[in-house]
């Protein structure tokens, strides 16, 4: 099939790239000319695990292109997607100019036999509003056909999830849409059924509810790990002991430092507004939103309270400034709070992550209080504690002697609950985790064993 794609951001270059793997013909437009030459080169502007492979062998393939076109690549396709961004307006809704107005762009070109899919993440009513844009450029000539096809894919594993998913949501109002839909998915629903067609307001609240549900269970462990500090428990025995039951299950219940990344606070935050919009007062996602901000501080106040709110001067080493492993995406990741407010109370960051420090550096530019080494051990030179904020791979099992000759206090701060902090007590190190015991009770059957030695 021919397809055509707006937006070559993070939805729309993963899509392009895994459309075109199966052997539809993709043109992916932007109006930024030097994104476009850059991925016409074959380089690639984000970090996501095999993405530059794909874009590059179905690009060498002419299979794959990238224009800055928009009639060339409105004529193109048989099914045009909308996947341009949709970031938090200043009162938490989405912000769905860049939505409309590639709508009113297609809608000047649009033929009717073409069918407009909204791939973005948009609040429901929004395929309502692009029909209408696109209708006051087509002049009534006819009523346009539109659907909505809302992305599943986590970052650090998109193109896996786009090539087999758990599940294809398309809300349509007219078979023929449906049709083409199901058609053009049909590569990817092989093995079982995947594909489920609804309305299209249902579809748009499918995916907006589910973000919110896992950023829902990611506040709610935080919450429980906050409890678990207060009252003596270990958030880790009681995370094994309730993952058990199946009606729970282990998926998004590890308490850390909160979730960031382009997802889930835009999508809690403008479910929320909807909500209100419609009459509804949100209560429960108004504390997935604010559990989640706080549990972002709660670093600080840890490595604030150890340092007896004498941070002015002190060294803290980062391991970790990307919101979550395999991405190099800082947005709203909970490493920028921590530093803005290491930075605020007089201290020096020395970072280490393997994808994102370009973009730090990015965003913060050269600064005397924040330096990126090029490897983990060296952000600890000198420095007075250990903080681990991103869970990558390369961190969960390191040399900790070395870490403890270079640290000038054997102190690791640990915001992802990598380490078991009786292993690191028997070590010499003082562990902070995320309601976390250093010393948990025994059970009855370790105190049995216990008793059988004597």
């Amino acid at each position: 099939m021919r397809i055509s794609i707006f937006g070559t951001g993070y939805v729309g270059l993963v899509t392009g790239a895994c459309l075109a793997e199966v052997g539809n013909h993709v043109i992916c437009m932007d109006i930024d000319q030097t994104k476009v030459d850059a991925l016409n080169r074959g380089e690639i502007p984000i970090f996501e695990p095999g993405l530059e492979g794909l874009v590059q062998r179905n690009h060498a393939a002419g299979r794959l292109q990238f224009s800055t076109d928009a009639v060339e690549t409105t004529h193109h396709g048989e099914i045009l997607f909308i996947a341009v961004g949709t970031p938090s307006d200043e009162d938490g809704s989405a912000d769905l100019r860049a939505v409309l107005s590639v709508a009113r762009t297609l809608g000047r070109e649009l033929a009717e036999s073409q069918l407009v899919v909204t791939k973005s993440t948009v609040p429901v009513g929004t395929a309502a509003k692009v029909r209408s844009a696109l209708s006051e450029s087509t002049t009534g000539k006819f009523t346009p056909r539109v659907a909505s096809n809302p992305e599943f894919l986590k970052e650090g594993a998109a193109v896996k999830d786009f090539m087999t998913p758990d599940r294809i949501i398309i809300g349509v109002d007219d078979e023929k849409s449906e049709s083409q839909l199901r058609h053009l998915y049909a590569p990817f629903n092989r093995n079982r059924e995947k594909i489920f067609s609804m309305d299209i307001a249902s579809a748009e609240l499918t995916k907006y509810a589910a973000n919110a549900m896992l950023a829902t269970k990611i506040s709610f462990m935080n919450e429980l790990a906050n409890i678990a500090e207060r009252v003596g428990a270990d958030i880790e025995r009681v995370r094994i002991g309730i993952g058990s039951d199946p009606r729970i299950g282990y998926h998004f219940i590890y308490p850390g430092v909160g979730y960031g990344g382009s997802c889930f606070p835009k999508d809690v935050r403008a479910l929320a507004r909807t909500s209100v919009a419609h009459g509804h007062q949100p209560r429960i996602l108004e504390a997935v939103e604010t559990v989640n901000q706080k549990q972002k501080q709660r670093l600080f106040e840890k490595i604030n309270l150890h340092f007896g709110h004498e941070l002015a001067g002190r060294t803290l080493a980062l391991w970790g400034l990307a919101f979550k492993p395999e991405t190099d995406d800082m947005r709203e990741a909970p490493a920028r709070v921590l530093m803005e407010a290491l930075w605020q109370a007089g201290a020096k960051v020395q970072a280490f992550d393997p994808k994102a420090m370009p973009e730090t550096r990015r965003i913060y530019g050269e600064r005397d209080d924040l330096a990126l080494v090029d490897d983990p051990y060296h952000a600890l030179e000198g420095a007075d504690a250990l903080v681990v904020i991103t869970e990558w791979k390369a961190f969960w099992s390191p040399d900790f002697d070395r870490i403890k000759t270079l640290l000038s206090e054997p102190v690791i701060f640990d915001g992802r609950n990598i380490y078991d902090p009786r292993d690191l007590s028997e070590l010499g190190f003082k562990h902070e985790g995320i309601g976390r015991r250093t010393s948990a009770p025994a059970t009855p059957n370790q105190r049995g064993k216990a008793s059988a030695a004597t």
